[in-house]
C-alpha cells in the first residue's frame, strides 16, 4: 500500500511516498481503506520532535513509528473475528490516537478505539479532516470547562482547526463568544457563532478590560500569566499545548478557589465523535475546510499548515 513515510525528524521534506505492507486485523480489529486523512498542527509537531517530550514519546533519536496522522474516513475493508461493531463496507471515521499512521492507504484499529459510522451528509475529506479539531474543542469547553449557557467565551485562534470548532460548541452551548483572529477571517469566525471579534494586530484583549468565563488558547499563542487578569473569579483558562509550567499551574489551581487552569489531550474520543454526529444531523456544525491536497503533494501541505494562515482543516485525498 502506499504510505507517507519519514525515518528521521525534520522539515517536511522528511516525508517521503513509499510502498509498505498493508496491516492485517487481528481478532478484535478493523481494517480500513482510508479515503481522506488530514494535517494538523500536532503532525507538523510530531514531524519536527523539537523538545525532549516529545522525543520522548515519538522516539529519541528517530520515529518509533514512521507513518503520520492521526484523523482519517474511510470504508471498513475488513474485520477480525470477534469484531460485532462494525461491518465490511461501512463508512467509518475517526482518531487512531498514539497508534498514528493515518497517511496511508490503509489503517488498522481496535473495534472499541475511536471510530465511529461517518455522517451520511459529509464526504470524506470534511468528515477526517472536522474529528481532532472538534472532539479537541468539545473536552475542553464541556467535559473540563462545563461551558454553559450566558457565560462568555473568548477563543484565541478563532479561525483556525480547533477554533472554528470550539465557536460552533460554544455557539450550541448557548455562550457569548469573542474570537481572536486576524481580520481577514472575521467573517468566517462571524458565520461560525462569533458575536465579537478581535484583529489581534490591533487589539490586546488582555488589556481592554473585558472579563471572561473561559478563555481558550487554541493556538498556543498566550499564557495564564496574561490571561489571569481577563478571567473572571472562577474563570478558567484553557490550552491544548502541554508544557511543565502549565501543568504545574494545573496542579496549584486544583488546589485552590477561584481561576483555573487546564492543559492536556483527549485519547478516547468516541463519544464526543457521537455528540459530533449529533451536531451534524441538527445543523448545528459545519466542516470548515481551507484546503484540499492529494497525498502525494504531503510535503506541500505541511508546509502550507505550517504557515500559520489556514482557516479552519486542511484536508489530504489518499483514495
Amino acid at each position: 500500500m502506499k504510505a507517507i513515510y519519514y525515518s528521521r525528524y525534520g522539515p517536511p521534506e522528511v516525508l517521503q511516498l513509499r510502498e509498505v505492507e498493508r496491516p492485517v486485523p487481528g481478532p478484535d480489529e478493523v481494517l480500513i481503506k482510508v479515503h481522506a486523512t488530514s494535517v494538523t498542527n500536532a503532525d507538523c509537531y510530531m514531524r519536527r520532535a523539537e523538545t525532549l517530550l516529545s522525543r520522548l514519546f515519538l522516539g529519541l533519536f528517530r520515529p518509533r513509528r514512521n507513518i503520520l496522522g492521526t484523523e482519517f474516513a474511510g470504508d471498513v475493508a475488513a474485520v477480525g473475528e470477534d469484531v460485532v461493531k462494525f461491518r465490511v463496507g461501512e463508512k467509518v471515521y475517526g482518531f487512531t490516537g498514539f497508534r498514528l499512521g493515518a497517511y496511508a492507504d490503509y489503517v488498522c484499529l481496535s473495534q472499541h478505539d475511536s471510530l465511529v459510522a461517518m455522517p451520511e451528509t459529509l464526504n470524506y475529506d470534511e468528515a477526517a479532516a472536522i474529528v481532532d479539531g472538534t472532539t479537541t474543542a468539545l473536552f475542553f469547553l464541556k467535559d473540563k470547562a462545563n461551558i454553559r449557557k450566558g457565560q462568555k467565551i473568548l477563543i484565541v485562534g478563532g479561525s483556525g482547526s480547533i477554533g472554528s470548532a470550539a465557536i460552533q460548541v460554544a455557539r450550541y452551548f448557548e455562550a457569548e463568544v469573542t474570537a481572536v483572529c486576524s481580520s481577514r477571517n472575521f467573517d468566517l469566525v462571524r458565520s461560525l457563532g462569533a458575536i465579537k471579534v478581535i484583529d489581534y494586530s490591533k487589539e490586546d484583549f488582555s488589556k481592554n478590560g473585558e472579563r471572561y468565563d473561559i478563555i481558550f488558547d487554541a493556538v498556543n499563542k498566550s499564557s495564564f500569566a496574561v490571561c489571569r487578569g481577563s478571567l473572571t473569579n472562577n474563570g478558567c483558562y484553557l490550552t491544548t499545548v502541554i508544557r511543565t509550567k502549565c501543568y504545574l499551574q494545573m496542579c496549584w489551581t486544583k488546589l485552590s478557589r477561584g481561576k483555573r487552569v487546564f492543559c492536556g489531550m483527549s485519547i478516547d474520543k468516541t463519544d464526543s465523535l457521537r455528540m459530533l454526529n449529533g451536531l451534524i444531523a441538527s445543523g448545528d456544525y459545519r466542516p470548515v475546510i481551507d484546503r484540499s491536497y492529494r497525498l502525494e503533494d504531503m510535503v506541500e501541505a505541511h508546509h502550507y499548515v505550517e504557515g500559520g494562515h489556514k482557516k479552519g482543516n486542511v484536508a489530504i485525498i489518499v483514495a
